[in-house]
């Protein structure tokens, strides 16, 4: 009697920290291509015309680039067996905690967190630092989606011993009555 194929993984979610992050370098971005087009060509000598060209160009690069590139760079999939969390761009590091090891979750929320219906998930695994899902959008929804994932992956010896024990007799006793 052979025992039946697992499930295959599917993914339940694909998540990056909330857009809003995003809002300050935009207005940056906005900004600096705004004082480029305004002031460059508008200046008395040619090399303040650069200058204002050049600060535009590193406002640009530094204020809005890397911070949408760091923002690409962290990606959460949940699937029905594992989270996996993906940080870095040039360093890309991985992570992985599957459901049937079991864990808790925690969900923070700040007043703009709250504001926006995202959050921190924390997720305590047991072992020195949790695992944080930072900035999560829809924060109560994943953190109840965890919680119903790693339900259904319990381990299945640990599923098994748990059936014997609740079908075994209860073995209570009241003094002198069995």
């Amino acid at each position: 009697m052979s025992s039946p194929a697992p499930d295959p993984e599917r993914i339940v979610a694909r998540l990056r920290p909330h857009g809003r992050v995003l809002f300050w370098p935009s207005l940056i971005l906005i900004a600096a291509t705004t004082a480029m087009a305004y002031f460059t060509g508008n200046l008395p000598e040619a090399w303040e015309n650069i200058a204002v060209f050049g600060g535009g160009v590193l406002a640009i690069l530094v204020l809005w680039l890397l911070p949408l590139v760091a923002w690409l760079g962290t990606r959460y999939i949940i699937t029905t067996r594992r989270i996996v969390l993906r940080h870095g761009f040039f360093v890309r590091i991985r992570q992985e905690l599957l459901h049937s090891r079991g864990y808790d979750i925690v969900v923070r929320k700040n007043a703009l967190q709250s504001l926006f219906g995202s959050g921190d998930v924390r997720i305590n695994t047991g072992l020195e630092h949790p695992v944080v899902l930072r900035d999560v959008p829809n924060a109560d929804l994943v953190q109840g989606v965890l919680h119903d994932l790693m339900e259904r992956s319990l381990n299945p010896i640990a599923a098994r011993r748990q059936a014997e024990s609740a079908g075994a007799p209860d073995e209570t006793r009241v003094w002198g009555v069995r």
